[in-house]
C-alpha cells in the first residue's frame, strides 16, 4: 500500500451512495450522497471521490474534467445497478435462444404463483423480448430404455452418457438469429437442455452469433454449468440482461477519470462477498453487490475467533431489512429467487424482508399492521412533508427517538426544511381516534389509547415482524437465535436493535462506529475472489475419489492462474474446495468444505487428498435435518473451488476519538423526552464522535452518529470499545405483565407469535423429514389449535388444508375425549375424521398443563406421503370406487402412547391395504416411518414454543389471545360480508342478498350453491342444497374440503392478510346435503375430490360472488411408472380473468400450487423424454379481460409402463363472467408409437403404454371477463402482453425485493 495515496471503498445503493476513504496520512473520511442527483453531478461515486480529494488536498478538481488519479491507490465498489435494472426491468434488450418445443419454459418456470390468495396473479415480466427455438436435442442415455434410438453414445463433461437425438440445424438457426439481429437486439441468452454436461451445441451457437455481430452472448453452460435447465436458463438471461448495463455503467464511471482508471486497482464486490476485477464483473453475480459488503463488514469486525460466538447481521434501511448470519464462515446459497427470477450463482445468504423505516402503518379490522408497502423516498414518511403516509420512521419521531435538530434540512417540497414532528403527531392523532373508536365498538369499557401508546404499538409490531425472519434463519439450520450477537447497521436499525435483541433473548448488541456505511467499509475489508465450478454427477465412493481429486486439482490450477494474472503471489493465494453433495433420490444438496485430516490413513477411508468431505456432509446433514440415511449412496453434483487473493486491508484499529480512554462520565449534548413502556423518560443525548474508549452509558439514552440514531433502551448498558465501537449489554429482564383483556397492540403481537409457532413447526418438519414430498416439495401444513379444537394459526402453506385440520382435531376431541393423555399423539387421515384424502396423514398432539385434566391446546400437522398402499403406486388411483383402494386408513390411531412411538402397530396398519383385491400395502415403509417421526418432532417443537409463550405471559393470557385472534378473523369476514351485501343492495335495490353459483363436473354431477348474506350482522349461509348425490367414482369431496374451499375464498375476497383460523367461519353457516357429492358416506372413494372437486367448489363460490371467471378447475394429475419406478406430477393451466385484470397463463390456481419437476431432472431420473412444454395460445377465454392460456405438454415413454390420468374440465369448459367467453377445455391424448393411432384417454384413465408412445396433455385455460373487444388488433396486443407476463393496464414495478433462504422456503411452502 502507498501511505500517501487515497483508498476508497464505495457502496452505490439505490437511494444513497456511501463512501469510506482513507486519506494520505491515515485520516478517515466518510461521506453519504444521493445516488441520483443529476442537477449537481453525473455520478455519485465519482463525485464523492472528487469532493474528498478536493477537501483534503486543498486543490480544485473541476467537476467536468477527468479526475486526476495520481493520488489514488485503489477503488473498491459495490453497486445496485444490476439489482435496480432487474427490479425495474430496465436491462438490455435481449432474446432467448432455447431448445425447440420449450419456447415458454422460462415463462412457466416452476408453474407456481407467488401469492396463493391473490386472484389477480401477478408475475414479474420475463427478461427476454424475443424467442428463437433451436432445432436440436440431447437426451440422457438410459440402459433401461426400450426405444430404438439411432444415435451414438456421447460422454458429457460429468461422465454421464448422452445421446444426440437431433443434430443442431445451423441453417435454420442462422436465419432466425438474423431476424433477431435486424430488430436491433444484440444480447442473447442461450439455454439448451442438458448443456450443463454437453455444451457443444451452445458453444457452436455462440460462434455463429458472434460472427453475426451479437455483442453479449451468455451461454448457460458457461454462466453456471449446473443441472436444472430452468434456474440455469434464468441465470443466463440475467447475465445477458444485466451485463451490458453493468458494462455501460462501468465505462461511464471510468470516463470520469484520467486514463480511464487504467493505472488504478479498481475492484467490484460480487454477490458471494469477494472482490473481482472490472473485466470479470458480470450481471449474474452482481445482484447482491452492495449488501454483500455489509456481511463482510460485520463478519470481520464483530466475530471473535477466540470465543466464536456466531453473529446475526441486522441491516435495517428505509424500505427493507437484510438479515444474515456469520459463524467464522460465510454462508452461501447457490439457487435463490430475486425479483421473480431464480438465479444459480454463489450468493451470500442475505434474507431481505419488506420491513424498514419507510414501512407504512395500517389499522385493519382491529389489527396493527406494518408494511409490506413502503412510502419510499418520495413521498416518504409523513414527516418528510410531501404528503406521505405514516411509517415506522414517523412512529420513532412521535416517541422522541428521532430528533429533527440532528437531521439535515432536506425535506419539504423545496427540500430545505427539517423533519416535521407536528405533521406526524397530527396524523397519529387521527389514527388514534380511529383505533379508539373501533376498540370501543368491541368493548365499551376499553380505556382509550394515547397517541404515544399507538405509536409504541406500531414499533412493537414492527419489531416482532423483523424477529420472525431471524428466528426462521437460525431455526432452519438448527441454531438457537439467543446464542448469537446482534450486529446492527444501516440507517434505521439502531432505533430497534435493543428491543429486537431482548425479544430474541440475545444479551449482546454490537454497533460498529461505521454502522451507517458498513457496506462501504466492508468493501475495504474484502479480498479478491475467483471461483471455478463444474458439474460432476458421480457417487462419492472410494472408486471415484481419484476422478474427484483430479477435477478439484484442475479447478485449483484454474483459479491460481487467474489470480496470478492479477498480480497475486503464491503466498497471498489460498483455496477453499467444496463438493455439492446430496443423498441419492433427494434434491436437498449441501455445499461441503472438507474437514481437515492429520493422522488419517487416506487409503483406508473415503478421504480425498483435499480433506474429508464425507464427515462434513454427514455432520451438516445431521445438524440441519436431524437425521442421516445410512444405506443410501451420496452423490456429488458439482465440484467448486474458491480462490482467494489476499489484499492489504485498511486498518480496523481505533478511531481518532477512541485512541484515548477515560474513566470520566461521558457528557451529553442535550436531554430529551423519549416514550418507553411505562411512560415518558428523560433521555440524555450523546454524540458518538465525543465518546471515547471505556465510556459507559446507561439507558435510556440516544447516541447520534453521522448517519444514524442509536437508542439505548432502559436496563441496557452501552460501552465504548477500544476501537470506538458500541457494545451494548441487553438485560433480558422480566416481561411486562399483560392482561387477558383485549388489547389491539398485544393482539397484533400475538398474531405474529402464533404464526411464528406454526412456521417454526414447519421448519422442523421440513428439516427432519426424509421424503421428497415433505423435504423438497414442502407438501405439508402445521397449525396451532385452542382447547376446543378451533384453529388459532395456520402457516398458509396449502389451501386445501385450510380449515380441514380443524375438523380433524375436533373429531378426536369428540371421539377420544378424556382418553387422550400427556405424551400421546394421534394419527388420522379418514375423510369422516376431517381428512382430505388418504395420503395426507395428520398427526395431532394434545398438550396438558400441571393440574389440568383437559388439554390446554393442540398442535397438528398434515403431510402428504408419497405412498400408503392401495391399488396403484402413489395412492392416487384414477378409477377407485371404494376408500380401501386408496391406501391405509386411520381414524383415531394412537401413533405415540405415553411417549412411545408405536412402530410395529403403525407398520401393520400401513400394510393393511394388501388384504383387499388388487391392492398393496405401503410401497415405501421406510419413508413413511421417518416422516411420521418428523411430524411428531414438529409437534414437540410447537409444544416447547407454546410453553415458552405461556411461561412469559401466563396460560390465561395465551388462551385469551387465542380467542381474541379468532374473534379478529371473524370481524374481518363480517366486514367483507357487509360490504358485499351493501354493494348488492345498491345494484339490485333490495335488501335481500342471495348469491347463486352452479357448475358441473365432467360426469354431469352438479355443484349448486346459494349464499344468503345477512347485512345487519355480516353473516352468511353457504347452502349447497341441490348438489348431486355422491358418485360411484372418486370425485366425492369430504366436508372438510368444503370448509377449506370456503376459508380460501373468504381470505381471497378480503384482499389483505387476516389471521387464518376458526374465526373466519364463525359468521358462516354451511349447509351440505347428507350423502351428496360434498358429504359422502365414510367408505366412498375421495382421492379425486381432493384434487379436482375442490377446484370446482372454488369456481362455484367465485361465480356466486362474481369475483373472477373460472380458472382451469383442475390439477391435471399425471402418474406413470411400473414396479421399479413411479412419477407423479400436477400440471398448471390458465387462471380466470377478473373485473380489472387478465388471467395469468401457465400457472396453478386456487387450491393447489405444486411446483413441477425440472425437465432435466425428469429425464435423468425417469424413463421418459419431455418432447415439449409450452403455452397453448388461444385456450384462454376471450373478453374485455382475457383468461389465461393453458399448457401443452408431451411426454414420450422410453419403456413399457402404466399411465394414469386424473383430470377435469375435459367436457364442461371453464366459464366466463359478465359477457366473457369460456376457455377451451383440456384433453388427454395418447399417440401410439411408430405411426400408430391417436387415442383419446378421456378425463380419467389408467392404461398400459409402450416404449415410444407419446402422451399429449393439453390443460384448460381460464375464462374471460366482460364482453370481448371487437378489435382484433386489441386482442392480439393483449395476447402478446399476456405471454410476456405483463399486464397491459399495469406498469407498476416492485418497491422492494424479498430474497434469501428464508424467503425461498416460505415461497416454496406457499407454492403448493
Amino acid at each position: 500500500m502507498s501511505g500517501n495515496k487515497f483508498q476508497f471503498a464505495i457502496d452505490r445503493g439505490g437511494t444513497f451512495t456511501d463512501i469510506y476513504a482513507r486519506c494520505p496520512g491515515g485520516k478517515v473520511r466518510v461521506m453519504k450522497l444521493l445516488s441520483e442527483d443529476p442537477l449537481r453531478y453525473a455520478d455519485a461515486p465519482r463525485e464523492g471521490i472528487r469532493r474528498i480529494m478536493e477537501q483534503e488536498l486543498k486543490e480544485s478538481f473541476p467537476i467536468r474534467d477527468p479526475l486526476d488519479t495520481s493520488k489514488i491507490d485503489f477503488i473498491r465498489m459495490g453497486t445496485t445497478v444490476a439489482t435496480n435494472a432487474l427490479l425495474e426491468r430496465k436491462g438490455e434488450r435481449m432474446a432467448l435462444v432455447i431448445t425447440e418445443g420449450f419456447s415458454d419454459l422460462l415463462f412457466i418456470g416452476n408453474q407456481s404463483r407467488p401469492k396463493i390468495f391473490d386472484l389477480k396473479i401477478e408475475l414479474p415480466e420475463v427478461l427476454y423480448e424475443e424467442v428463437v427455438e433451436v432445432s436440436e436435442r440431447v437426451i440422457p442415455h438410459q440402459d433401461r430404455c426400450e426405444m430404438n434410438i439411432k444415435s451414438s453414445i456421447m460422454q458429457g463433461d460429468t461422465n454421464e452418457k448422452l445421446l444426440v437425438w437431433k443434430q443442431l440445424d445451423e441453417t435454420k438457426l442462422a436465419k432466425d438469429l438474423r431476424q433477431i439481429y435486424n430488430k436491433g437486439i444484440r444480447s442473447l441468452a442461450v439455454v439448451l437442455l442438458h448443456s450443463y454436461t454437453y455444451p457443444e451445441h451452445e458453444n457452436r451457437i455462440g460462434v455463429i452469433a458472434k460472427k453475426m455481430g451479437f455483442t453479449q452472448i451468455s451461454l448457460s453452460s458457461q454462466v453456471m454449468p449446473m443441472v436444472k435447465v430452468v434456474p440455469r436458463g434464468f441465470t443466463a438471461c440475467v447475465d445477458a440482461y444485466l451485463t451490458p448495463c453493468i458494462k455501460t455503467y462501468l465505462e461511464n464511471f471510468k470516463a470520469g477519470f484520467d486514463k480511464n482508471l487504467s493505472k488504478i486497482n479498481l475492484l467490484f464486490m460480487q454477490s458471494d462477498g469477494g472482490l473481482t476485477p472490472i473485466n470479470k464483473f458480470n450481471g449474474s453475480r452482481a445482484i447482491l453487490s452492495g449488501p454483500a459488503g455489509g456481511v463482510v463488514g460485520y463478519g470481520v469486525t464483530t466475530y471473535n475467533k477466540i470465543d466464536k460466538i456466531p453473529v446475526i447481521g441486522f441491516d435495517m434501511g428505509g424500505t427493507s431489512t437484510d438479515v444474515s448470519r456469520y459463524d467464522g464462515n460465510y454462508e452461501h446459497v447457490f439457487e435463490t429467487t430475486t425479483a421473480g427470477v431464480t438465479i444459480q450463482a454463489p450468493q451470500l445468504d442475505i434474507n431481505t424482508v419488506a420491513a424498514g423505516g419507510g414501512s407504512m402503518l395500517f389499522y385493519r379490522s382491529g389489527l396493527f399492521v406494518v408494511g409490506p408497502e413502503s412510502a419510499g423516498a418520495n413521498p416518504g414518511p409523513t414527516c418528510y412533508k410531501k404528503g406521505g403516509p405514516l411509517t415506522v420512521t414517523d412512529a420513532n419521531l412521535c416517541l422522541g427517538r428521532l430528533l429533527p435538530e440532528f437531521f439535515p434540512k432536506i425535506f419539504g417540497e423545496r427540500e430545505d426544511e427539517p423533519l416535521d414532528y407536528h405533521k406526524t403527531r397530527l396524523a397519529f392523532k387521527d389514527l388514534t381516534k380511529l383505533v379508539n373508536r373501533f376498540m370501543a365498538s368491541q368493548n365499551n369499557k376499553h380505556a382509550d389509547y394515547s397517541i404515544e401508546d399507538v405509536a409504541m404499538g406500531y414499533i412493537k409490531v414492527a419489531n416482532e415482524a423483523m424477529c420472525r425472519p431471524i428466528r426462521a434463519l437460525t431455526q432452519a439450520k438448527g441454531h438457537d437465535a439467543s446464542k448469537h450477537i446482534l450486529a446492527c447497521f444501516g440507517g434505521a436499525g439502531g432505533q430497534h436493535a435493543c428491543s429486537i435483541a431482548r425479544m430474541l433473548g440475545m444479551s449482546n448488541v454490537f454497533i460498529h462506529r461505521y454502522s451507517g456505511i458498513l457496506s462501504a467499509y466492508g468493501m475495504a475489508l474484502a479480498d479478491v475472489v475467483h471461483e471455478a465450478q463444474e458439474p460432476c454427477a458421480c457417487a462419492y465412493t472410494k472408486a471415484n475419489l481419484n476422478h474427484i481429486d483430479t477435477r478439484i486439482d484442475f479447478l485449483v490450477k484454474k483459479c491460481r492462474n487467474e489470480l496470478s494474472k492479477q498480480g497475486f503471489s503464491k503466498d497471498n493465494i489460498r483455496f477453499e474446495t467444496y463438493l455439492n453433495m446430496r443423498y441419492e433420490r433427494t434434491d436437498c444438496s449441501l455445499m461441503c468444505a472438507p474437514t481437515s485430516i492429520h493422522s488419517v490413513d487416506k487409503n483406508a477411508l473415503n478421504v480425498s487428498m483435499f480433506g474429508d468431505f464425507l464427515t462434513t456432509f454427514n455432520k451438516r446433514y445431521k445438524t440441519e435435518f436431524g437425521f442421516d440415511i445410512p444405506d443410501r449412496p451420496i452423490m456429488v453434483d458439482d465440484v467448486r473451488v474458491r480462490g482467494i487473493g489476499f489484499l492489504e486491508h485498511v486498518d480496523t484499529g481505533p478511531s481518532e476519538s477512541s485512541s484515548q480512554s477515560s474513566i470520566d462520565k461521558p457528557r451529553s449534548v442535550t436531554v430529551t423526552n423519549c416514550y418507553f413502556e411505562g411512560g415518558t423518560r428523560r433521555t440524555p443525548v450523546y454524540q458518538l464522535d465525543s465518546l471515547i474508549s471505556h465510556h459507559v452509558i446507561t439507558g435510556p439514552a440516544l447516541i447520534i452518529n453521522n448517519n444514524s440514531t442509536i437508542l439505548i433502551e432502559p436496563e441496557c448498558v452501552a460501552r465504548i470499545t477500544d476501537d470506538g465501537n458500541i457494545d451494548i449489554t441487553v438485560n433480558i429482564g422480566q416481561r411486562k405483565q399483560v392482561s387477558d383483556e383485549l388489547d389491539a397492540i398485544q393482539l397484533s403481537i400475538f398474531s405474529h407469535r402464533f404464526m411464528s409457532i406454526a412456521e417454526q413447526m414447519g421448519r422442523v418438519l421440513q428439516r427432519t423429514a426424509i421424503s421428497t414430498n415433505i423435504k423438497e416439495r414442502l407438501d405439508f401444513s402445521c397449525a396451532l389449535f385452542g382447547p376446543d379444537g378451533g384453529l388459532v394459526s395456520n402457516a398458509p402453506h396449502i389451501p386445501v388444508h385450510l380449515g380441514a385440520m380443524q375438523e380433524a382435531v375436533k373429531y378426536q376431541l369428540k371421539v377420544l375425549g378424556s382418553q387422550m393423555k400427556h405424551g400421546d399423539s394421534i394419527l388420522s387421515n379418514h375423510p369422516c375424521a376431517g381428512g382430505s384424502h388418504l395420503p395426507d396423514l395428520t398427526v395431532i398432539t394434545p398438550v396438558f398443563a400441571p393440574n389440568h385434566k383437559e388439554p390446554i391446546f393442540f398442535l397438528a400437522n398434515r403431510g402428504h406421503h408419497a405412498d400408503i398402499g392401495g391399488s396403484t403406486p402413489g395412492s392416487m388411483p384414477p378409477n377407485s370406487n371404494h376408500i380401501q383402494q386408496e391406501g391405509a386408513v386411520f381414524k383415531s390411531f394412537m401413533l405415540v402412547q405415553d411417549g412411545v412411538f408405536r412402530e410395529r402397530e403403525v407398520t401393520e396398519q400401513l400394510m393393511e391395504p394388501r388384504k383387499y383385491p388388487g391392492c398393496s400395502g405401503t410401497r415405501n415403509l421406510h419413508d413413511n416411518l421417518a416422516d411420521l417421526r418428523a411430524q411428531v418432532a414438529s409437534n414437540r417443537k410447537g409444544i416447547g414454543l407454546v410453553l415458552d409463550l405461556i411461561a412469559s405471559y401466563g396460560l390465561n393470557v395465551v388462551q385469551a389471545y387465542m380467542k381474541h385472534i379468532q374473534d379478529n378473523a371473524e370481524v374481518a369476514v363480517r366486514q367483507l360480508l357487509k360490504q358485499v351485501a351493501q354493494g348488492n343492495a345498491a345494484e339490485s335495490g333490495t335488501s335481500n342478498c342471495v348469491l347463486y353459483g352452479e357448475d358441473r363436473m365432467d360426469d354431469g354431477s352438479k355443484i349448486k350453491l346459494a349464499v344468503k348474506i345477512g347485512y345487519e350482522h355480516g353473516t352468511a349461509e353457504f347452502d349447497f342444497t341441490g348438489t348431486s348425490p355422491m358418485v360411484a367414482n372418486n370425485l366425492n369431496a369430504p366436508r372438510a374440503i368444503c370448509y377449506s374451499a370456503i376459508i380460501y375464498c373468504l381470505r381471497s375476497l378480503v384482499g389483505h392478510d387476516i389471521p387464518l383460523n376458526q374465526g373466519c367461519l364463525t359468521p358462516i353457516v354451511i349447509t351440505i346435503p347428507k350423502w351428496s357429492l360434498l358429504d359422502p358416506e365414510e367408505n366412498a372413494a375421495v382421492v379425486g375430490g381432493n384434487v379436482t372437486t375442490s377446484q370446482r367448489i372454488v369456481d362455484v363460490i367465485m361465480q356466486a360472488f362474481q369475483a373472477c371467471a373460472a380458472s382451469q378447475g383442475c390439477m391435471n394429475n399425471v402418474t406413470f411408472g411400473d414396479e421399479t419406478v413411479g412419477y407423479y406430477e400436477t400440471v398448471a393451466g390458465g387462471a380466470g380473468a377478473g373485473p380489472s385484470w387478465h388471467g395469468q397463463s401457465g400457472v396453478h390456481s386456487h387450491m393447489t400450487n405444486t411446483r413441477i419437476t425440472d425437465p432435466e431432472i425428469l429425464e435423468l431420473r425417469y424413463p421418459c423424454i419431455l418432447n415439449c412444454f409450452h403455452l397453448k395460445l388461444g385456450t384462454g377465454g376471450r373478453g374485455k379481460y382475457r383468461g389465461g392460456d393453458g399448457i401443452l405438454r408431451e411426454i414420450i415413454f422410453r419403456k413399457d409402463m402404466l399411465l394414469s390420468v386424473l383430470t377435469e374440465r375435459r367436457i364442461f369448459a371453464p366459464y366466463g363472467l359478465q359477457g366473457g367467453e369460456p376457455a377451451k377445455v383440456g384433453s388427454n391424448l395418447l399417440v401410439k408409437a411408430n405411426g400408430g393411432p391417436i387415442v383419446n384417454l378421456g378425463g380419467k384413465n389408467s392404461i398400459k403404454v409402450s416404449a415410444g408412445d407419446l402422451f399429449r396433455l393439453q390443460t384448460p385455460g381460464g375464462g374471460g371477463y366482460g364482453p370481448p373487444p371487437e378489435s382484433s388488433v386489441e386482442v392480439k396486443r393483449k395476447a402478446r402482453a399476456k405471454r410476456r407476463r405483463i399486464s397491459v393496464e399495469d406498469d407498476s414495478i416492485l418497491s422492494h425485493v424479498n430474497r434469501g433462504s428464508v424467503y425461498d422456503f416460505i415461497s416454496q411452502a406457499e407454492a403448493h
